[in-house]
């Protein structure tokens, strides 16, 4: 497992993008760093996080097999590997808050951003994101974030935890390539978060709606059944409140 250690980086993605345009680089190579000045998340929001405290890395995966148009299956691929991961550690009422946020009792817990490098309409290279919260004890001002520490009462091994992570994205990506999407795409909807129960959303212009959600379609938009129709949204269009 090819690993490069940074002791602080603007972004993990950028240093791996720049990387690779230079530097002959394996498949699942890893880029961590101890502190992360600029880390991003969905939507250019500044993922925030404590000196050493946590896990901020990126991941390379080379030519996916992953159609433009069915890029969402990355996310879905990442997040279940973070989800098995945690239950190892036996992290309790796991949940993917679409598009990929993880969530441990509706608290996060990890975040994912994902940035594709495209040649030939093809994705090339995913450089794949991932925060996870580890040991930080406190989120000033971020009453819904919560860490390992703080949910299992101990410090945890960062670069156990870290091997851990790769190995169950390595697996998933293999059984994707086996077996297909279907059975990856089933098993990302029973951890989907608020699936089938009535919940509140906010739309752009900060009007409030009901509705339930049924799934995710193949482009990774929000299937939501309001009181007339099913409807689909994509990121910028809704947001869940809860």
């Amino acid at each position: 497992m090819q690993i490069i250690k940074l002791n602080a980086t603007d972004s993990t993605n950028n240093y791996l993008k720049q990387l690779l345009m230079d530097t002959a680089l394996e498949d699942f190579c890893v880029v961590v760093t101890n502190h992360q000045t600029k880390g991003k998340g969905q939507m250019g929001a500044e993922w925030v996080s404590e000196k050493g405290k946590n896990l901020t890395f990126s991941v390379l995966k080379k030519e996916p097999s992953i159609v433009l148009p069915r890029r969402f299956l990355l996310s879905i691929l990442v997040s279940l590997s973070i989800i098995k991961t945690l239950e190892a550690y036996s992290v309790p009422k796991l949940a993917i808050k679409w598009p990929n946020d993880i969530l441990s009792d509706h608290h996060k817990i990890s975040g994912i951003l994902i940035e594709n490098i495209i040649k030939s309409n093809k994705i090339d290279f995913s450089v794949i994101g991932i925060g996870l919260n580890v040991n930080q004890k406190l989120f000033k001002g971020l009453p819904k974030v919560t860490s390992l520490k703080s949910i299992l009462g101990m410090t945890l091994d960062k670069d156990e935890l870290l091997h851990k992570l790769i190995e169950n994205l390595q697996i998933y990506f293999k059984l994707y390539t086996e077996k297909g999407e279907g059975i990856i795409n089933a098993e990302y909807e029973t951890y989907l978060f608020r699936k089938d129960k009535p919940s509140t959303f906010e739309l752009p212009d900060k009007t409030l709606i009901t509705g339930i959600i049924r799934g995710v379609t193949d482009a990774g938009k929000l299937c939501v059944q309001m009181e007339d129709a099913t409807k689909e949204f994509d990121l910028k269009e809704l947001k869940l409140l809860y």
